[in-house]
C-alpha cells in the first residue's frame, strides 16, 4: 500500500507547525510542473486528510513539497527581516516504488531547516 506522507516540526518554538501552507506537486519529464494539491497543516503539523498521495494516486517520479514558513512564522509574530532568509522551502524528491511509504519530513526555523527519508 503506497502512500505518501509528511511532517513540519516548528524548531524555533518546539511544536508542530500548525497552520502551515503545503503545496504538492509533481515534475513531469518535459519541464513542465503539475500541481496536485494545495494544504493547510494541522495541530500536528500533519496534512488533515492523511496521506498526501494513496495508493490510487502514487506515480514514479519527481515530486516537490513547498512548505510556506516565512509567512508560517510572520503568521505567529516572528519579526522576519524583508526580504525572508527563508521563504518557500522546496523539496524535491523521488518516488520509485508506488507501493512504498514515502514520508518527508521538514523540521524548520526562520533561518534552517532539515529533512530525510522518513518512516
Amino acid at each position: 500500500m503506497g502512500r505518501l506522507s509528511t511532517h513540519v516540526l516548528d524548531t524555533m518554538n518546539g511544536c508542530p507547525a500548525a497552520g502551515m501552507a503545503v503545496r504538492l506537486e509533481r515534475l513531469l519529464p518535459d519541464g513542465c510542473i503539475e500541481s496536485l494539491r494545495t494544504l493547510t497543516l494541522n495541530d500536528d503539523g500533519r496534512n488533515p486528510d492523511g496521506p498526501l498521495l494513496g495508493t490510487d494516486a502514487m506515480v514514479a517520479g519527481r515530486y516537490r513539497l513547498v512548505f510556506a514558513v516565512a509567512a508560517y512564522f510572520r503568521a505567529r509574530g516572528v519579526a522576519l527581516p524583508e526580504p525572508a532568509f527563508l521563504d518557500e522551502v522546496p523539496i524535491e524528491f523521488g518516488l520509485a516504488d508506488v507501493n512504498g511509504h514515502y514520508h518527508v519530513p521538514l523540521l524548520v526555523s526562520p533561518w534552517a531547516y532539515s529533512t530525510y527519508r522518513g518512516s
